[in-house]
């Protein structure tokens, strides 16, 4: 289904901010893992399917566009300063 002017553009944005976040080192195998056991399939066949959307192969749904926005959205150990590992200036 095609997107339409004004949401192509979000589309467009979101898929640069998302191919940004994905790059980091771990970040779409972890993605990844995490959709395959929220929605099934495996996670090789998870990180085909990102790789293909960001490289605009594919249209994710909305529900799926979200659930990865909300993914890359949590925070991390190091964000929330919820560490289990000691840090020098404790």
């Amino acid at each position: 289904m095609p997107i339409p002017g004004s949401d192509r553009r979000y589309f467009e944005s979101w898929l640069r901010r998302t191919g940004r976040r994905l790059a980091a080192s771990g970040s779409l195998s972890q993605t990844a893992l995490l959709l395959s056991q929220e929605q099934g399939g495996t996670a090789d066949e998870w990180r085909t399917k990102l790789r293909n959307i960001l490289e605009g192969d594919e249209q994710p749904s909305l529900d799926l566009l979200t659930r990865i926005d909300a993914i890359l959205a949590r925070p991390t150990p190091r964000d929330s300063g919820d560490s289990s590992q000691p840090t020098l200036f404790e």
